[in-house]
């Protein structure tokens, strides 16, 4: 396995109800990198988001889902969720400010 560099973590935010009903307790969520851990996770959000402090990191691996077009059947890929939990005197994340 290569090492990932801080930027190849965070893969992009997602954007639910769910996620955005967090945003109030300073959580936010991303699609990561599937091999990523946790600690390279919250490097990588102190590193991309100035003034951003990380308290913990929850992280799910979602399969992929089971498609079918016609007579031809396959899944499509696997990915990896990141829940970043900021403390209460860290900054907000400027990506979700307009939403």
């Amino acid at each position: 396995m290569a090492s990932i560099m801080y930027y190849d973590v965070i893969r992009k935010p997602l954007v639910t109800e769910k996620s955005m009903d967090g945003m109030g307790e300073k959580k936010y969520t991303f699609l990561v990198h599937p091999e990523a851990n946790k600690t390279q996770i919250k490097e990588a959000v102190e590193k991309m988001f100035e003034g951003a402090k990380v308290a913990k990191v929850n992280t799910m691996n979602m399969d992929g889902k089971k498609k079918r077009r016609g007579m031809v059947s396959g899944k499509t890929a696997k990915t990896k969720k990141a829940i970043v939990q900021l403390t209460a005197d860290s900054k907000d994340i400027e990506i979700f400010a307009g939403l």
